[in-house]
């Protein structure tokens, strides 16, 4: 299907919002129910990957399911050799959708849970092994996306981007952020998944600094995209639009 920008907008904005509603309310409510920490974390891993894949399937033929301001970057990175990634107009309209969404999706997380709407979280995240976990954690995001549209399998994203994130939930040391605009979101709660916001300009530098990298190891595994065709249509069927991912 083709959609207009503001529906595209749009559907990033719902799909952030539920995104963060989805990782902070399932985290605030795995620590109602037990104060093992492992078991808390296993929870919230499970929660963001069923809801991540749904939110992929369900709004990927509308906008490409970015919901992640880092890959709309490198999606337009990207694009600008072969003329079918997003614009210029399109990053204007993407990336502030997807803050606010997240935003809006940790507010109404914590209004579920009966905390206070917005909270500035005093999770201290700030160090250099955490951020060294965000650059892993978003290089291997956009590897995985980008290497799948390569490879003509951009049809396993739901399952396979969902899927990476919850492996990155426990291999990385920062539990796999790698999303800006999640980033954002999540200062604005302070429960289990929350981020103090005196961290999240680092943890934003780390996550663009792994986009960068991811985007270098694609070109280095799969050689640089081809030009395409004039109306050749993207991995949705749709001009300007690049593969999906997440958090």
């Amino acid at each position: 299907m083709s959609a207009s920008l503001p529906r595209r907008a749009l559907a990033e904005a719902v799909g952030s919002a539920a995104l963060v509603a989805v990782v902070v309310g399932s985290g605030i409510q795995a620590t109602g129910l037990t104060r093992d920490v492992g078991v808390q974390l296993l929870a919230n891993s499970l929660a963001t990957v069923f809801g991540l894949g749904v939110l992929i399937a369900l709004l990927g033929p509308v906008s490409g399911a970015h919901f992640n301001p880092a890959v709309t970057l490198a999606a337009w990175i990207d694009g600008r050799r072969t003329d079918d990634g997003p614009t210029a107009r399109d990053l204007a309209a993407y990336i502030p959708a997807q803050i606010t969404g997240a935003i809006a999706g940790a507010v109404l997380a914590d209004a579920m849970f009966g905390e206070p709407a917005v909270r500035w979280s005093t999770h201290d995240r700030s160090a250099g092994h955490l951020l060294l976990g965000e650059v892993v954690a978003t290089a291997g995001l956009v590897l995985l996306v980008f290497g799948l549209s390569r490879a003509g399998r951009a049809a396993l994203a739901p399952v396979a981007v969902a899927s990476y994130i919850g492996a990155a939930y426990w291999f990385t040391s920062s539990t796999s952020f790698a999303n800006p605009a999640v980033t954002i979101g999540r200062a604005f709660t302070d429960t289990f998944a929350g981020i103090a916001p005196d961290s999240v300009a680092p943890f934003v530098a780390a996550q663009l600094v792994g986009a960068a990298l991811g985007l270098t190891l694609v070109a280095a595994l799969f050689g640089r995209p081809a030009p395409a065709r004039p109306g050749t249509p993207s991995v949705h069927g749709e001009p300007g639009l690049a593969a999906p991912t997440l958090p």
